[in-house]
């Protein structure tokens, strides 16, 4: 074989080198070869050399980019005992960095010899059809033929009793066949991203299911059987052409997630509209029916004189498409809701397009302070490749809470930085002679004008009254000038400020003549009552870190509305009314509150105790960071919707629907959690969380949703109106679900049930005590950490397993009732808590024997004994 294969002589002679060829890829049972660029090569020689060892193989990774994949195939067959089976393309790239698929076609009839093969992965390969061989595998749990081309699922399909997870994402599936039905054990089902027009009512027996994903598809509308999926969590139907969604759906027993983004949904049923994980972005709700004639919609009447070929590409953007364009021009529409005109023309050879998107990596893409990013990155190849005519692209993005004193703009990166381009008012329309990235921002109305050398006008208009008036002789060559308004208020009463004013040029160089600004008089403040030395004009750099008083720089003039002054330079200018003497912190202070930021909320419940729930707020690019670090220790729903908050803003969350929090806190008002936000990460709490229903029948779920606060006083009236919504309106709802309730114990009183324990005082009066009922508190938040934190606490296993009888709050008092008269032992039930990850517990600890250390000191203070006499053997001060 490896003289066929034209290897006997690179490789070494005889076998010599088979060792060396299986040693890192052949371990135990395992063998991994799609990492090598001669995968099948390397299997091919372990054919030959060892069979002994080849024929015990039960996993088996290769790649199908490789040229010997169809002698391998004739292989496989004959590993009697293999249990996985991984034949993926996408390991080899063309010249524009795009995966290319695999040459699998089909599969040998003999692979139905597999009969103990459980999980098969043909992803990312060039199958049209599935392989016969397929159904009549009987041990098949897991199957993946995503990233394929398949049209259609055998009729036969339904003969995978045993399957429980399949995907067939990113195919060309147009229908279902009646046999899906028959898939009696599956639990995921994965179907986005095909061409599915309808689905068949037999989806409906799939009772075992527990998440379904039918995005990307063509689907009108869905069948009414759904409704029987009584085991579904999570159905994910956006990206359709749903124009109704049946009632039905709301009774789902277990569903916590229903994504209907993205869809021509013009009404809802109202049972599924009020369900707090429904996701309806992305749809007309409560629009009209379009006319025919009126949008910027393509025509669908295809070939007709007069009217370009539509393309239609129902396809998302990951991994990247491709399309081409000829001279006659097209209209292309992705089912992601991006747009291509193309005038006949603009290409004068066919060309063919790469698209696809990228997450904006704040590394790279620079917002200014005052941007809202509103879409993914989309970049289009051949980079810089020229058009004749130019090409118009409409994009997507999330619609900004307001529009008043923003504009949307497309934003275009050159290879060394981004630039606006002349986008269509409230429309991300944009036209281009070339290619490049492109991405949607929601910045300050901009206002701009050519200044000639006979000098010109320019006025804002978000506030007309702010004008920049360019004498003649200002510049020798004409330049392009930019404005930009942020409208402010009275900020708290004192001090009073101007509208926030920016300016810019496209010239380095400073004017000739000095350049006459005028800005309205701060709120109250007028020419007649105006005292000079309370106002300061202040000058700042670009990004906002330095504002520096210029007052005495410049020349003011005062109108009876207006303060006008003359400068040379560009950049912020802002006039300030107060009585501070230095203002340039204050006024950084105040210009960083202005900035809004886009957050997450997450509700996470810890593995080992779902009643203990870490909640937090999170700036939106430190979302995957964060989860990745606690994923192994906590688990919950996705993270909420994005939303905007100022730092320091206020919000509260709260349990609903029968759960709510164990304990008092001083943090709690009204059975609201108060939380302050903060863009480095403060905004987490962890808490404990209980119901009052009894859970040894059934689950209890619940929700908690956050509410706005209070805004920060230094917070401008107009800009605070940018919030979403009022006080009283929620930002977010994420689900939370208390597990049946489990008895380590049978039916015999718990710990926390009728046990009583002899009195004591852990510590002493002057550090402070933990009484049991502190104790009983504590006890309540163990869960299961118990046996941890016991050995963290020094006790023997024997003492947990049998003197304790696993009982975890008469560990704690036994372990109390040793240590009564060691003057440590505070701190010790503290280190073993932090010990056993248990910070929260600890930390209640710590704040319980504060407030006896300060009740100790006030009953010192009210009978009148100095700090010296704290030894006095008096009654004991406890907390709690």
């Amino acid at each position: 074989m490896a003289e066929l294969l034209g290897l006997g002589d690179e490789h070494g002679e005889g076998t010599s080198e088979a060792p060396a060829l299986a040693g890192p890829c052949l371990a135990d049972n395992r063998l991994n070869l799609d990492v090598y660029p001669d995968g099948c090569c390397r299997f091919l020689q372990l054919f030959e050399r060892r069979w002994g060892d080849l024929a015990q193989v039960e996993f088996v990774r290769l790649s199908s980019n490789d040229r010997f994949l169809g002698a391998t195939l004739g292989i496989l067959p004959r590993l009697e005992s293999l249990k996985s089976l991984v034949l993926k393309g996408g390991h080899a790239w063309d010249e524009f960095g795009s995966c290319q698929p695999g040459s699998l076609t089909s599969l040998p009839p003999d692979f139905e010899n597999l009969r103990c093969l459980t999980h098969l992965d043909l992803s990312f390969n060039r199958l049209s059809t599935l392989p016969s061989c397929i159904p009549h595998l009987p041990s098949l749990r897991v199957l993946l033929v995503s990233h394929n081309s398949l049209v259609a699922l055998p009729e036969d399909f339904g003969c995978l009793s045993k399957l429980t997870f399949f995907s067939a994402m990113k195919n060309q599936l147009k229908d279902l066949p009646q046999s899906i039905g028959e898939l009696a054990a599956l639990q995921d089902l994965d179907l986005s991203e095909n061409a599915l027009e309808c689905l068949p009512d037999e989806v409906g027996n799939l009772r075992n299911c527990t998440e379904l994903d039918l995005s990307g598809n063509r689907l009108s509308s869905i069948p009414d059987s759904l409704a029987n999926l009584k085991s579904l969590r999570r159905l994910h139907l956006h990206s359709n052409l749903l124009v109704t969604v049946p009632a039905s759906l709301a009774s789902l027993p277990n569903l916590s997630r229903l994504d209907l983004q993205n869809n021509c949904l013009r009404a809802v049923p109202p049972e599924i509209q009020t369900l707090p994980f429904v996701h309806l972005r992305g749809n007309p709700l409560g629009e009209t029916e379009p006319s025919p004639q009126t949008g910027n919609s393509f025509p669908v009447h295809l070939g007709t004189s007069g009217l370009l070929p539509m393309l239609l590409l129902l396809l998302d953007l990951n991994p990247p498409g491709v399309f081409t364009v000829t001279s006659e021009g097209c209209k292309v529409l992705l089912a992601c809701g991006i747009h291509f005109h193309f005038p006949p023309g603009a290409a004068s050879d066919p060309l063919r397009i790469h698209f696809r998107t990228l997450p904006p990596d704040p590394q790279w893409v620079k917002l200014r302070h005052h941007d809202v990013l509103l879409s993914m990155v989309l970049e289009l190849r051949p980079h810089g490749v020229e058009f004749q005519q130019e090409v118009e692209i409409w994009m997507p993005y999330a619609s900004p809470q307001t529009l008043h004193q923003r504009e949307v703009v497309v934003r275009t990166f050159s290879g060394q930085s981004w630039s606006d381009l002349r986008t269509k008012k409230h429309v991300a329309c944009c036209s281009v002679l070339h290619f490049s990235w492109f991405l949607v921002v929601s910045r300050l109305v901009e206002n701009e004008c050519k200044v000639p050398a006979e000098g010109t006008l320019l006025f804002s208009s978000v506030d007309p009254d702010i004008k920049v008036i360019f004498p003649p002789g200002v510049t020798e060559e004409t330049r392009s000038v930019k404005l930009q308004v942020c409208v402010l208020k009275k900020i708290n009463g004192e001090p009073w400020s101007s509208p926030l004013l920016c300016l810019s040029q496209d010239c380095p160089v400073d004017f000739l003549r000095p350049v006459r600004i005028q800005l309205p008089l701060p709120l109250g403040v007028t020419g007649l009552n105006l005292d000079r030395s309370r106002l300061h004009l202040l000058h700042g750099d670009l990004q906002g870190q330095t504002w520096d008083d210029i007052t005495n720089q410049v020349v003011l003039e005062f109108t009876h509305l207006y303060a006008v002054f003359e400068v040379t330079h560009f950049s912020w200018y802002w006039l300030w009314y107060t009585t501070k003497t230095y203002i340039g912190g204050i006024a950084k202070k105040v210009y960083e509150r202005l900035r809004m930021y886009q957050v997450n909320f997450i509700a996470l419940q810890r593995k080992k105790d779902p009643e203990q729930v870490l909640l937090q707020c999170v700036p939106k690019h430190k979302v995957d960071p964060v989860l990745k670090k606690l994923q192994d220790r906590y688990r919950g729903p996705e993270p909420s919707d994005m939303v905007e908050m100022f730092e320091g803003e206020q919000f509260f969350a709260a349990f609903e629907r029968g759960i709510s929090i164990d304990m008092d806190r001083p943090d709690c008002v009204d059975g609201r959690l108060s939380f302050i936000f903060y863009s480095h990460l403060k905004n987490m709490k962890e808490i404990y969380v209980t119901s009052p229903v009894d859970r040894k029948g059934q689950a209890v779920k619940g929700q908690v949703s956050f509410y706005r606060g209070a805004v920060p006083d230094s917070i401008p009236e107009d800009a605070s109106r940018r919030r979403k919504g009022p006080d009283s309106l929620w930002l977010a709802t994420l689900p939370i679900k208390l597990p049946k309730l489990k008895s380590r114990w049978g039916e015999n009183p718990g710990p926390l049930n009728g046990f009583s324990f002899p009195p004591l005082n852990l510590g002493n009066a002057e550090t402070g005590y933990l009484t049991q009922a502190n104790l009983l508190s504590i006890a309540r938040r163990v869960g299961a950490d118990w046996q941890t934190i016991g050995l963290n606490l020094g006790l023997t296993y024997q003492q947990i397993e049998e003197d304790l009888d696993k009982q975890i709050l008469d560990m704690l008092f036994s372990w109390a009732q040793q240590n009564l008269e060691d003057p440590d032992c505070v701190d010790k039930l503290i280190t073993a808590m932090k010990e056993s990850g248990r910070q929260d517990i600890a930390d209640e600890i710590e704040t319980i024997i504060e407030l006896g250390r300060q009740k100790y000191r006030e009953s010192i203070r009210r009978v009148g004994l100095e700090q010296e006499s704290c030894n006095t053997q008096s009654q004991p001060a406890t907390a709690g």
